[in-house]
This record gives C-alpha cells, structure tokens and sequence, in this order.
C-alpha cells in the first residue's frame, strides 16, 4: 500500500566569474494579477527617499510596465473568483474537526420532555457510555499567508509586494548562516505607482524553523546577504535576475527550482515568451543563475541555455529534448549527483529526470538522462516520463520519515498531488491528493516543499491565483 494511502483531503560566482552572463533590467508588459482589493488599495511610504525608482549606484532600477490589453496576457491560471477572507479564515485549523480532535465536546442535543406517567416510572440504570469518536485523520491545513496584505510578513510595506507566486524553496547551505532562500515570480508594487513596481521576479531569506503560523521573514536591509530580501532601496526588493536578452521576445524570467552546492547558489528559471491559453505558455529557453553571495548577486551561465525549440533563441543551437527540460525542479540526495527534473512549457506535460555530478551543474554536456532502464549521456531527446502527463511546477525530495522520495505537484484537475519512489528515477508510485481544488475555488498551483520539513510534518507553500498570493500549507503524514 502507498504511504499516502490513508491521507485526507482536509480543506483547509562572483561578478568576475568567467562565463556568467549579467542580465540587463528591462520593462516588458507584465503578465500578473491586476491591482485590485487591498493591494489596490495600500499607499507606499511617503518618507523621504521612498520613491518608486530609486537611484541605487550600480542599479538602472526597478523595471516598469503595463499589462498590456490583449486577451492573450492570461496568467498561468484563470481567475475563477475571489475566495472570501472568511472562507480562508475557516482553512485555518480551527474547525470543529480539530476541536473534536482535541477533545472539545459538541453542544448537547435537545431532549423531548417526559409525559407524567413515564415520570412515575422507575428510571432505568443508564447505558454505559460509548467509546469516544476517534479525530480526524491525518491531513492538510493551511497555515498562513506568506506573502500580500493577509500576510504577518507585511510584504507591502516591508518589501513592496503586495502580490506575487510560487515561492521556491532550499537551503542555502551555509554552516555559519543556514538560511532557507525562497524564490518568487512575476512581483507587483504599490498599484498606484507607475507600473506598479512590477518585477520579474523577487526573493526572501528566512531562518525560521518554528513554522506554525506561517514563515517569518526578518527585515531587509540594503547590500545584506543575509538580510530578508535583496533589496534596490528599503523596503523595495529588487528584481534578483535580469534578462540576458538571448530571445527576440521575452515577457518573464520566472524562477523554477534552486539548490546549493557548498555556499554557491543555483537557480533553474524559464525565459517566457508569451502567455498562451490558462495553464498554457510558451518558453524561449530555461537556463541555470549563480549566486557566490547568497543570492544578493546572480548571473547565469550561457552553457546552461536550453532552448525549447529551434526558433527560440538565435544564441544559442536547440538540442531535441530540451523542450523536456523547461520548468524544473532539484534534488540533491546525497550520492553525488545533482537531478534536476522538467517538465515541457505549461502544465500539460509528463515529467522527466537527468543528472549531473554536483562539481558540474551548469554544464549540459555532462548530464545524463533517464531512459527508463539507463542514465544516457548528453542526450536529452532519450529521456523518457518517470511520471506521466499533465504534471504542472514540481517539488521533489527525500523524506526521512516515509523513507522515500517524495514529489509534489497539481494534476490535471489542479488538485494537489503527491507520488513516491525509492530512488530519484523511480518507479513512482500512484498519485495520492493531499489538496483538493474544490477547497480553493480562486485557483491553485506549485506546490513547493520547505526543505526544513521533511518528517512526518511537510510544510510547502502554494500559489492562489485569485488573490495572487503565497500560502503555506501543512500535511500531517499518515
């Protein structure tokens, strides 16, 4: 039997480094969440030197845009409808189900009142008690608001973000300063600057390990690697990696996966080249970024390119099977190896694994590829689905209480799934849900594990689209 088998649903290297590449900061159109609601709503600071694009020495500036009129700007998801705060209040574990669990008592039921002659009779000795109903089973809660005006972070005034997504996970790797590093994509500002402070993509750092209430990130401070969030000027995060302009047409650069390899930090991340139909868009190219200092400073290897067709980048040759590497997702299991999963542009394909040493991550020409029987080298065209379509944005790592490899991902009905596996290529087993869609009308999607919580208790944070802000989630293992 699976592991997940008796789950429940519950709603619940440095700037000289040779090869890298060092993006520019553009403005294309955006392709996220409009303004609307608190976010439309909140004010940015009007203390001096607040102003919506500093200058910073060494930094052009926040990029700017403007989501452009076109009906094919749809974000990866549709937006169903806005779910309500108090319904998302009601996710949060304190319903009836865990006050039973607690062992609160539910209210008496009312009794019909005894005629006179059933008064006159002898009372009869009363029943023994019945067993007390057993708690819920294990299952999934939401926590708490990471990122938006929900959030205890208060990511708009402490780091002008009042929407963004995904989240991405790792740890950094670092003895003196462990920290885990949390990747976002497509980021808004305050709605009623010119063009919204819009980012490509953003981050946080965080060493919280007491995870109940949400994660909290600490304060930001200008040219701190170790600050809560890169910064352009206080509380502005800056857009962390820039285009390399390898593609005639880019709308984003969204992070996918990161890892660390001693205190070196990698990132996956995708060049987008539009936005096509809901949980549809087309990539130009998914490519590997370095940070030698914690992420404060990236560039990206050009070795690294992997176009997803022969028309997407005239830099770079496009190599058949590249197209199943465009969102990514790492595991590093300790065996030496670096796998870095993909899946193909949106959220319709199957997934499929490779490999690399850890002393050679950006170099395509050493990965291997998982043809179901055998690692191939050098040749992505043979990799074939360890599990199959649709799988959409990915999270994979070993679990130390399962003993297994555990992946999360949403299927095709946008509910929350998880598969596990013996071995980094599998065989993988069915998919259990941990989240149902039907609990989060507004539309959700990436699941991303914290790598901190890798027992019984899995933490990982999840995308609303509706509110177009970061959750993070809990599953209580079976």
């Amino acid at each position: 039997m699976s592991p997940f088998a008796r789950i429940a649903s519950v709603p619940v290297a440095s700037a000289a480094a040779v090869g890298l590449v060092f993006g520019i900061v553009v403005a294309p159109p955006a392709a996220a969440e409009p303004c609307t609601g608190a976010a439309a709503e909140a004010q940015p600071p009007t203390a001096p030197n607040s102003a919506a694009t500093p200058e910073v020495p060494g930094v052009s500036g926040p990029p700017i845009g403007h989501r452009p009129k076109k009906a094919n700007d749809s974000a990866p998801l549709p937006n169903l409808g806005r779910l309500s705060r108090s319904l998302l209040s009601a996710f949060v574990p304190q319903t009836a189900r865990v006050q039973q669990q607690a062992g609160v008592a539910p209210p008496p039921v009312p009794q019909p009142v005894p005629d006179a002659a059933a008064i006159a009779q002898p009372a009869p000795a009363p029943a023994p008690a019945p067993p007390p109903a057993p708690g819920p089973p294990p299952g999934t809660s939401l926590v708490g608001w990471v990122t938006g005006p929900q959030s205890p972070n208060d990511t708009i005034k402490r780091f002008a973000i009042t929407g963004t997504d995904l989240g991405i996970m790792w740890d950094n790797g670092d003895p003196a300063n462990n920290q885990v590093l949390m990747a976002f994509g497509d980021t808004i500002g305050y709605c009623s600057v010119r063009g919204r402070q819009w980012r490509y993509n953003t981050m946080f750092r965080t060493s919280d390990r007491a995870l109940s209430k949400t994660v909290s990130i600490p304060d930001g401070v200008v040219n701190n690697k170790y600050s809560g969030s890169p910064l352009w000027a206080p509380a502005l995060s800056k857009q962390v990696v820039n285009s390399i302009k390898f593609a005639p047409s880019e709308t984003g650069i969204i992070p996918t996966s990161g890892i660390s390899v001693g205190t070196t930090q990698y990132m996956s991340f995708m060049s987008i080249r539009s936005w096509d139909s809901p949980g549809q868009w087309t990539t130009n190219f998914s490519a590997i970024a370095v940070s030698p200092d914690n992420g404060e400073h990236w560039g990206v290897y050009p070795q690294s390119v992997r176009p997803a067709s022969a028309d997407a980048t005239p830099r770079v040759p496009y190599v058949p099977g590249g197209e199943k590497f465009q969102v990514g997702a790492f595991l590093k299991p300790g065996d030496g190896y670096l796998y870095s999963y993909g899946t193909p542009s949106g959220r319709s394909g199957p997934a499929f694994v490779s490999r690399v040493p850890q002393s050679l991550v950006p170099e395509l020409s050493r990965y291997e590829y998982w043809d179901g029987g055998n690692w191939v080298p050098n040749n992505p065209g043979a990799a074939q689905p360890v599990f199959p379509a649709p799988v959409s944005e990915m999270s994979v790592q070993y679990n130390t209480y399962l003993k297994q490899f555990l992946a999360l991902y949403c299927n095709g009905n946008n509910d929350v799934v998880a598969r596990t596996a013996p071995a980094p290529q599998g065989p993988w087993g069915p998919e259990q849900v941990l989240v149902s869609s039907n609990d989060f009308p507004g539309g959700i999607y990436a699941p991303l594990l914290h790598p901190w919580s890798t027992g019984k208790e899995i933490y990982y944070n999840l995308s609303l689209w509706s509110d177009y802000n970061v959750m993070l989630m809990k599953t209580v293992l079976p």
